[in-house]
């Protein structure tokens, strides 16, 4: 398996590209802003074909390049119907006018095709296999998405696009509309700490790390191992 990522020009967000080889379809994970350039040159470079988007949330700084991204190519973006009105609307999960937060120099545009994920399901897209895991706390349609990570460059069973719910040494804010620190609580309880050790988690933001690692040292993941009852 193919795995190759990149940080687009605003926030930091990391977009990735993932394909059973070079030369076979992909899927493309959070196209956030101002990547398209860097986008065009990674597909090039792999000789890639584009077979869907898969958006980990809702939220602008992950989703603002999809529908030029799918337009291009004629390729659905997928996404829980939790946070489908924030392709809609972007505001909607800002708690502020896109204008405010860019000065108007950008301009959004709502994808056309758009599928729903659901929780627990397994898709088979570009020759992968993708578990989704609903995992809301962050914005009310967060999922992981799960892939068979032998076959990859990363030594590990299991390889989990984790958006913004966990980070190395953090979990993503819950302060702006759709969030929940408990929901968030529930959901690393619940879909995170069940994963194995070994792990590889490929973040929104940052670097990459591992469930073990997350487990003996992110302060969120160690006061849940502490405290049993909290997030049930």
């Amino acid at each position: 398996m193919l795995v190759t990522s990149f940080e687009a020009q605003a926030f930091g967000t990391n977009c990735y590209v993932v394909a059973t080889a070079p030369g076979e379809q992909c899927l493309i994970v959070d196209p956030g802003i101002g990547v398209l350039d860097q986008l065009d040159e990674v597909i090039a470079e792999h000789r890639l074909f584009p077979a869907a988007v898969l958006l980990t949330h809702g939220h602008l700084d992950h989703s603002f390049s999809v529908a030029p991204v799918c337009g291009a190519r004629g390729i659905t973006a997928y996404v829980h119907p939790a946070d489908t009105e924030m392709l809609a609307d972007p505001s909607k999960g800002l708690g502020m006018n896109v204008d405010q937060l860019f000065g108007g120099r950008l301009t959004y545009s709502e994808p056309d095709d758009v599928a729903l994920l659901t929780d627990g399901e397994t898709m088979v897209l570009a020759g992968l296999e993708v578990t989704v895991d609903h995992a809301p706390g962050h914005t009310g349609g967060s999922v992981l998405f799960r892939l068979p990570g032998a076959s990859s460059s990363f030594d590990a069973d299991q390889v989990c696009l984790s958006g913004d719910v966990l980070f190395a040494g953090s979990i993503g804010r819950t302060d702006l509309p759709g969030g929940s620190t408990e929901t968030m609580m529930t959901s690393l309880r619940t879909k995170i700490l069940p994963l194995a050790d070994d792990t590889v988690v490929l973040p929104g933001h940052g670097p990459a790390t591992t469930i073990g690692r997350e487990r003996a040292q992110n302060p969120y993941l160690r006061e849940l191992v502490a405290a049993p009852g909290r997030g049930l």
